[in-house]
């Protein structure tokens, strides 16, 4: 029956007779066969030619269209000990409301008075600054003195000074005409001792001029000593104005130290004070951190860090929210050779997990339970996966996504290109080319528009 044999069954037995032979060997079926072969090609090749949209498809899940409305953890910034809890997973927290309460672990925090005992060190360090401020008002005030002490001090000395001069002056003066008293006594001694050798003159008149002659010598001498003692008095009120300078200089300066030292230690307080001041200031924020607040409303998801008296470091994260108030995204990656085919504000259509949907990617239009996406952000650097991350927002041309579907469910992106026909499509595929070059029709019309 098979014709395997070159020993042909048919020329040797007569199956004209058999039932099966009939109906197997009726040319009917073949007719029929032919036919539909025919009308199969004909619809083939007329489907070769229908219009078929190349699109970039993606996979990628729920999310929040800004940063702030993501599911995130509350953490604490200080180490410490789970002392009572608020809430529990499920309840809904408004903004700021108390979610547990946490205890010290470090010893140098344990005081429970620590904040009031840094106040009173705070006010006894002011006290002190108040009390350097006197100190160096009051220096300030002695310095003054000193200075206005040491310029009539030498107002009174360079007065001294001057009548000391005067006094030279005038001793100059005097003995000048001291010697020239001498001179005139001289002479008239010379001339009355002559005349008494020619006999004109008596001895008596020779001692008289003798004797004026010494009394005139002797002014002479002490004149020249009183012009010696004034210009000792002249050297002595230098010294004293010197010596004013010298002594007024050291106690303003000694003034001025002990001024400086008050200042130092002044602003040395007022540091004390400032560095007090803001450890008052840190430690009235940690205690503020004892309790772990909600940081907006949301929902409690998972307490991450659980129990009574159980510790963490700082930064662990000890429960899980999701904001109560956000808008819906899809997060997508598509391939980096499909990138160059993705634009913002281009409309994708988006398959939700757990929504039934008929999806036929070339024929958008027949497609059944897809949602409108639009592109709002395109990722510049490569994910981990080996792809880049595009955000898509909720399309407002379209009709809305589903109000039951959550953050993190999964989701398949189609993003539609250009039509061409089937045939192309098959034969790109075959040969595995990447899709027509795309561009949006806004960016063609401004091409136009700058030509």
């Amino acid at each position: 029956m098979l014709n395997i044999s070159k020993n042909s069954v048919n020329k040797n037995v007569d199956l004209s007779g058999y039932r099966s032979p009939e109906k197997v060997f009726h040319k009917r079926h073949y007719k029929h066969f032919n036919r539909f072969l025919l009308i199969f090609s004909l619809v083939a090749l007329v489907v070769l030619f229908l219009p078929w949209t190349q699109n970039v498809t993606g996979t990628g899940f729920l999310t929040t269209l800004t940063p702030d409305q993501r599911p995130q953890t509350i953490q604490s910034p200080i180490p410490g000990r789970i002392e009572k809890w608020y809430v529990r997973e499920g309840d809904f927290v408004e903004r700021g409301d108390t979610i547990l309460f946490i205890s010290e672990v470090k010893n140098e925090y344990f005081d429970p008075n620590l904040v009031e005992r840094t106040g009173q060190q705070i006010r006894a360090k002011s006290s002190a600054v108040a009390s350097y401020e006197g100190k160096v008002k009051a220096l300030q005030n002695q310095i003054g003195a000193l200075i206005s002490e040491r310029k009539l001090k030498l107002e009174q000395a360079r007065n001294k000074l001057l009548q000391s001069k005067l006094k030279v002056q005038s001793d100059s003066i005097d003995l000048e005409a001291a010697k020239t008293n001498i001179k005139i006594a001289q002479r008239q001694y010379d001339r009355t001792e002559q005349l008494e050798k020619e006999g004109l003159k008596a001895v008596t008149d020779v001692e008289e001029k003798r004797l004026k002659l010494q009394e005139t010598q002797a002014k002479l001498i002490s004149q020249q000593n009183k012009l010696l003692t004034a210009k000792n008095e002249v050297i002595n009120a230098e010294v004293e104005i010197n010596r004013i300078q010298a002594e007024y200089t050291d106690k303003i300066s000694k003034a001025q130290s002990d001024m400086y030292t008050a200042q130092s230690n002044q602003f040395d307080s007022e540091a004390q004070v400032t560095k007090l001041e803001n450890e008052f200031t840190n430690y009235e924020m940690r205690n503020s951190l004892y309790y772990i607040r909600a940081p907006q409303s949301g929902y409690i998801n998972k307490a991450l860090q659980g129990g009574i008296g159980e510790t963490f470091k700082e930064g662990d994260a000890l429960v899980g929210i999701m904001p109560a108030k956000y808008d819906m995204a899809v997060e997508t990656f598509v391939e980096p050779l499909d990138l160059p085919l993705i634009h913002l504000g281009e409309k994708v259509r988006i398959q939700f997990d757990g929504w039934p949907a008929i999806i036929f990617s070339g024929w958008p239009n027949v497609s059944y339970g897809t949602y409108g996406g639009e592109v709002v952000a395109i990722e510049t650097f490569i994910s981990d996966n080996g792809k880049y991350r595009v955000l898509l927002a909720p399309d407002p041309d379209d009709h809305p996504w589903p109000k039951d579907i959550r953050v993190g469910s999964g989701a398949n992106t189609i993003a539609l290109l250009e039509d061409v026909p089937i045939w192309y499509e098959l034969w790109r595929q075959l040969n595995g080319f990447p899709p027509n070059y795309y561009q949006p029709e806004d960016s063609k019309m401004a091409k136009t528009d700058k030509k």
